[in-house]
């Protein structure tokens, strides 16, 4: 027979990381805990001389999707026409784990997937025309 799952009072959530992209020189993700201006600011380091990026890829997941969206805008305006945009939406899966506050019981902890949304905008250089 098997064991009853523990009561709810005795589980604890724990959200696992999602899946990231390949981390390149030229990706931002972009978070809801780390500062706007300092995010920003990284971004424009990347783009601007000396930063060594032609092309960045800023990535935003659920909350944060609105931030990214708003950098990439920023930069858009500062760059005064000399940046393109390009927007792709996504579905990332994420998993939620249910794990037993004390680890004596034996039980396997209890797994959820759910979907969350995600941006990722391309900003690169624009040659000016000759």
């Amino acid at each position: 027979m098997s064991e009853p799952a523990p009561p709810v009072a005795e589980l604890t959530l724990r959200r696992r990381l999602p899946p990231r992209l390949p981390r390149r020189r030229g990706d931002v993700y972009v978070n809801m805990k780390t500062d706007f201006k300092a995010q920003l600011s990284r971004c424009q380091k990347l783009l601007g001389p000396g930063g060594g990026c032609t092309e960045i890829c800023i990535h935003g997941l659920g909350l944060a999707i609105n931030r990214a969206i708003n950098i990439a805008l920023q930069l858009q305006a500062g760059g005064a026409g000399a940046l393109r945009l390009a927007a792709n939406t996504s579905t990332v899966e994420l998993a939620d784990v249910l794990e037993a506050q004390s680890d004596e019981d034996g039980h396997p902890p209890l797994a959820r997937a759910r979907n969350n949304s995600a941006i990722h905008i391309r900003v690169c250089r624009v040659s000016p025309p000759p």
